[in-house]
């Protein structure tokens, strides 16, 4: 994955993040319960973290960093992105509660995502 595609995936993310938040702002607003509603907030948020965390790595200097570890990082954010906030969305939008189970995986794709960040920091090549 080059730096330019992080670009492109956060700002994807980014873009989405907003439309999924207007669209649970206004049009679930009176049709979902609370709970859900909060549900598909915690998506819009964690969506819209891991988006700006996409655009970290789309400007690092990656001479600086081990690539493969910076690679993988994105690679989870992606993924992460996708289990967690698309499994939160299609829970509240279908009602079927057992993709719940989808979530803790794309969780531990962004926790993991996070410390390979942490680890290519601490290993830094220049």
């Amino acid at each position: 994955m080059k730096q330019t595609y992080y670009l492109r995936w956060g700002t994807f993310f980014l873009f989405m993040g907003v439309a999924c938040g207007a669209f649970g702002a206004h049009a679930l607003k009176a049709r979902v319960s609370s709970v859900d509603l909060d549900i598909w907030h915690t998506a819009v948020l964690y969506q819209l973290i891991h988006g700006v965390g996409l655009l970290v790595l789309s400007v690092l200097p990656l001479e600086r960093f081990r690539l493969s570890l910076i690679r993988w990082s994105a690679r989870l954010m992606v993924a992460g992105i996708i289990l967690f906030s698309g499994s939160l969305y299609f829970l509240v939008l279908s009602q079927v509660r057992m993709l719940g189970a989808v979530t803790p995986l794309g969780g531990t794709a962004l926790m993991l995502a996070w410390l390979l960040l942490f680890i290519a920091s601490c290993k830094r090549t220049g």
